[in-house]
């Protein structure tokens, strides 16, 4: 097994367009969607323990993590079925009985806090335990972002490549079999990290890139003309999904160009997210646009660090204050942008700058539905946004006309 297991890895890693390379590393989104999880759980865990969660997934904070998830596709593409309300099978049974809904938060505070191994799986075990009905190791897609070097992704596909690979029948529903399948998962990625990752996501994307078959384990063997006819069908949809990520990320490079040259047009510092300052839009280097590092703020280093990934930030020329801050989504995000504009404001509740979401003209109607929401509405956070269009028509016009940011917002629309 070791030699094949360590062949099925060295051709994982060499395929440009699996999960390995196409998720887990040479993506911003993935380590961006960290902190923006994480907060979303918070949220959960006070709207649960403020009794304002509400009876049904549609609208809660929990469907606002999920969507989260389910932005970073691939090995977490459904991950948000498990836990839609079905009113017919009174499953999952955390919206309607307070008992079960109390039973979660707590959970969800437990393992947000835990402290190691053991105790992530002492808090498994116990809500095994109380055997609520639906709730079973897709909650492990969010345990995950919590815990990235213990708790590993679960799906359908996750589970058939690990029981391809280590000839298993692991079953899916149970928290039993899932804890099964996570001790050889540990064991085997502590033999084989250094040509993978302590975090687990990289082993689980091989596990899925087999579930789908993308990759071959042995000779498992002769696909029949269905099964190949499904396999080249599901490498043709990730084809065209990698084709269409690319030419979304060029624009999403483009957006933060612009913005980027209004603000030191305008006579701001400015600069891009800290991982995308190697970039560059028709030759210009967002390093010669940008300040050389991101100035030092009187906050917490976690939160800090998540700040210096929002995609642009203005700060008064030679301070560290900042003035307005850019997320740039995508067509297939929103979410997590939204989630740490508010982090900044939460930072600075009594200094707030102009927050604004880049979007993409298709995604109005989501956004506003967003941006509507209780939680952004209650906290009085005002997010304007700006649609892809309206900014690269406008730029050069804002460049040389432009007093301050304020002229920015005769672009930007806001929700009342």
């Amino acid at each position: 097994m070791s030699n094949d297991l360590q062949g099925l890895i060295e051709k994982y890693k060499s395929d440009q367009e699996s999960v390995f390379n196409t998720w887990f590393i040479n993506n911003d989104d993935r380590l961006k969607a960290f902190r923006s999880i994480r907060r979303g759980v918070s949220d959960v865990i006070q709207d649960i323990k403020s009794g304002t969660f509400g009876n049904d997934f549609k609208g809660s904070s929990l469907e606002f993590v999920l969507n989260c998830i389910t932005e970073q596709k691939q090995v977490f593409i459904g991950a948000a079925h498990a836990f839609y309300w079905k009113p017919k099978l009174r499953i999952p049974d955390i919206y309607e009985d307070d008992d079960n809904k109390t039973a979660f938060g707590q959970f969800l505070w437990n393992c947000a806090n835990a402290k190691n191994e053991n105790d992530l799986i002492k808090e498994i075990t116990l809500l095994d335990q109380k055997k609520i009905k639906g709730l079973g190791p897709a909650v492990a897609n969010i345990l995950y972002f919590l815990h990235p070097e213990i708790i590993p992704p679960f799906n359908t596909a996750i589970v058939n490549g690990f029981n391809y690979l280590f000839k298993d029948k692991v079953k899916l529903g149970s928290w039993t079999e899932y804890l099964r399948m996570r001790e050889t998962i540990i064991q085997k990625n502590n033999q084989y990290k250094t040509a993978l990752s302590r975090d687990l996501g990289a082993f689980s994307g091989l596990l899925f890139d087999i579930g789908v078959k993308k990759i071959l384990v042995g000779d498992e063997d002769v696909l029949s003309d269905q099964e190949q006819e499904k396999i080249s069908s599901i490498l043709k949809s990730r084809h065209k999904d990698i084709m269409s990520e690319k030419e979304e990320e060029n624009l999403h490079t483009e957006m933060q160009y612009h913005l980027l040259k209004i603000g030191s047009s305008l006579g701001y510092d400015v600069i891009s997210a800290s991982n995308d300052r190697s970039k560059g839009h028709n030759g210009n280097n967002f390093a010669f646009l940008s300040l050389d590092k991101f100035p030092d703020l009187d906050i917490k280093k976690e939160t800090s660090s998540t700040i210096s990934l929002i995609d642009v930030v203005w700060f008064n020329k030679g301070t560290n204050k900042i003035v307005s801050a850019f997320e740039v989504e995508k067509s297939t995000s929103i979410y997590s942008g939204i989630l740490r504009l508010t982090d900044l404001y939460h930072s600075f509740p009594e200094d707030p700058s102009t927050l604004f979401l880049i979007i993409p003209d298709s995604r109005e109607k989501d956004v506003i539905f967003q941006l509507s929401r209780p939680s952004i509405k209650n906290n009085k956070i005002a997010i304007h946004y700006i649609l892809f269009s309206d900014l690269r028509k406008h730029c050069d016009a804002i460049c040389t006309l432009g007093e301050s940011k304020e002229t920015l917002k005769k672009i930007a629309k806001v929700v009342n």
